[in-house]
């Protein structure tokens, strides 16, 4: 298996887990405060990832001196594009924010591409490009509802894109669990903050189930996007970012009862086409470059 192909499936699996936790979150959130859901699923989130931590003696392993600097750079710039993309969302259409985050393939390739030096050829950007032409068949944005709240929206791509270009820029002796860890216990603290304007109701076991569900997708979420940056080529691993739109609708038709017109199909079509066809070059590359322990 060559590094752009593990590094491309564990993009799909960051993807489909943050997906699967989303709809944890739209469940739960239609009973209890949201930031109250975000706080108490961190929780049992950074719990799940030390415990694992732990147990494989990542815990232990000290992060070295000369990665602190980038560790401490992407926990921030994770919690950094957490607010503003929240505040975007309580003010903007869904379509269109997520039109607008569907960028990030073409930002952190083309970011590759000028401070990395990869070399992207004409087909990655084709597939990009195609891939992006599905995700807009699928969400169809309206132009009526993009206004000044957008730019907190692009300022999220912005952040985004220099968070994963500092995560290919730890060397192989960061474990990846330490990062994660990081991750989570920022993106919780700050929802913690926020929480503090809202009223906590009592959780019913039924929600408490669901919340450690949350926590397991959204661990493996954090935990595979972090691999998948640290495997392969920036071009070939991120347009796997549009899987998200496949699971979307996936769930949509199978939990909440969403029925996808002719548009949303080819979109869709789209997208997996596109995923397909860069799997099948990835296929034929002759030979698989040594995997870094990690």
């Amino acid at each position: 298996m060559t590094e752009n192909l593990r590094g491309a499936l564990f993009m799909m699996g960051s993807m489909a887990t943050f997906t699967l936790n989303d709809a944890c979150i739209k469940w739960l959130a239609e009973g209890l405060p949201t930031f109250q859901v975000v706080v108490l699923r961190g929780l049992a989130a950074t719990a799940l990832i030390a415990l694992l931590a732990h147990l494989t003696g990542a815990l232990s392993r000290p992060i070295p001196a000369a990665d602190r600097a980038e560790v401490a750079g992407r926990s921030v710039a994770e919690v950094a594009a957490f607010l503003p993309f929240v505040l975007a969302l309580t003010h903007m259409p869904l379509a269109n924010i997520t039109a607008i985050l569907q960028a990030l393939p073409l930002t952190i390739t083309a970011a590759g591409a000028l401070l990395l030096g990869e070399r992207v050829g004409w087909r990655r950007w084709t597939a990009i490009g195609v891939g992006l032409a599905g995700v807009l068949l699928i969400v169809r944005p309206g132009a009526e509802g993009f206004n000044a709240w957008s730019l907190l929206a692009v300022l999220s791509v912005i952040i985004i894109t220099a968070r994963d270009l500092i995560t290919r820029r730890l060397s192989p002796e960061v474990p990846s669990l330490k990062v994660a860890i990081f991750t989570a216990g920022g993106v919780t603290g700050l929802g913690a903050i926020v929480s503090l304007g809202e009223p906590w109701q009592p959780v019913t076991p039924g929600q408490g189930a669901l919340m450690l569900l949350a926590a397991g997708f959204v661990f493996g979420g954090y935990l595979f996007s972090i691999l998948a940056m640290r495997h392969g080529e920036v071009a070939v691993v991120t347009p796997f970012r549009y899987t998200a739109i496949i699971w979307g609708l996936l769930l949509g038709v199978t939990v909440f009862g969403e029925r996808p017109d002719a548009l949303t199909l080819t979109g869709a079509t789209l997208v997996a086409a596109t995923g397909l066809y860069t799997l099948w070059r990835e296929t034929r590359a002759p030979v698989p470059r040594p995997v870094a322990p990690r």
